[in-house]
């Protein structure tokens, strides 16, 4: 049995979950959420964390600061934790309340953005508000998770070698774009070592990364409002975006499964079971998909009928929909 002494210390490689019976396609679901801090998010936080220290930038009586809208801010709050840091996570009105309750818990402080920026919606306001409070403090320390080539280089390092081990023979991968730390990790992997992989990026409609219009986005994790400076789109091969309502949906049906998974999850499902349904009329592709996290943070949100009626009207789901447990209104 492992035994450890520091949260950075175990996460779940190997496991996956097949969707077929669901999607009436073959899509392996690497599951990322099983460490301390429930999400994949724990690799970039602990990668560019230790890259800041071995550059000296981050040192006894630092404070770490970061915009996130949940799953780095959890996970920066575990290594602040382990390691002694103060942290302060700078998110705005759509992170789960579970999710800044957990980041308190942890020790961390949580700073709620509550009117957006005029061009940059609620992420370009975030980082304004943490560029001035490292202007007015040099203890300061923000490692920008959107800048920080050490987000990518943790899936070079890690996420992409164990998929690739696991499906010698993959012939499409589906990873959800947000700071497109994971995606781009992924795609250089396997496009460096020439293996013949379609590597799929799956964001939200209303989400800017990939030049689409800006609009509402309620759902955390993927998507954003400023175009992610790490993207390099000559490693995507596709993009396909998802409405959230579809998001939503999937979410939905693999809870009726037994499988509870977040937002960005039911994204990715949605996004690939799209594409699949296109390209895989023979079913012989052999495709994986990464699921960032799981869905208990969402249980507010996603798995909510009031918030869902509100936001998306009482035919977002069918009674036969429904998660488990949850009546309509």
């Amino acid at each position: 049995m492992p035994v450890i002494s520091l949260p950075t210390d175990f996460n779940e490689e190997e496991l996956y979950v097949d969707l077929r019976s669901m999607l009436g396609h073959s899509l392996y679901l690497k599951c990322e959420g099983f460490n301390f801090a429930g999400s994949i998010k724990l690799k970039a936080a602990q990668e560019m964390v230790e890259a800041a220290e071995r550059g000296g930038v981050l040192s006894p009586g630092s404070i770490l600061v970061e915009s996130s809208s949940g799953n780095l801010g959890v996970a920066l709050a575990t290594i602040a934790a382990s390691k002694g840091y103060q942290f302060v996570c700078v998110t705005d009105a759509r992170c789960n309340l579970s999710t800044r309750r957990l980041m308190e818990a942890l020790g961390s402080q949580v700073h709620i953005i509550a009117e957006p920026d005029v061009s940059g919606g609620f992420l370009g306001a975030r980082i304004e508000y943490v560029r001035a409070l490292c202007a007015s403090d040099d203890q300061y320390v923000w490692l920008n998770q959107y800048t920080n080539p050490n987000n990518w280089k943790a899936h070079y390092r890690t996420t992409a070698p164990a998929i690739a081990r696991q499906f010698p023979h993959l012939d499409v991968l589906f990873v959800g774009a947000g700071t497109t730390g994971t995606l781009m990790g992924c795609a250089r992997y396997f496009r460096e070592r020439r293996r013949p992989v379609r590597i799929v990026a799956v964001d939200s409609v209303g989400s800017v990364t990939f030049g689409g219009p800006p609009g509402r986005r309620m759902i955390p994790g993927l998507g954003t409002s400023v175009r992610p400076q790490l993207l390099d789109e000559s490693y995507v091969d596709e993009v396909v975006n998802v409405e959230e309502a579809d998001t939503i949906r999937a979410c939905h049906r693999l809870a009726r499964r037994g499988f509870l998974f977040g937002g960005s999850t039911g994204t990715v499902v949605s996004g690939a079971a799209q594409w699949l349904d296109h390209h895989d009329v023979q079913g012989r592709l052999t495709a994986a998909a990464i699921a960032p996290d799981l869905g208990e943070r969402y249980l507010d949100t996603v798995y909510q009928m009031n918030w869902l009626q509100d936001l998306y009207g009482t035919a977002l789901l069918p009674d036969d929909e429904l998660t488990a447990g949850v009546t309509p209104a």
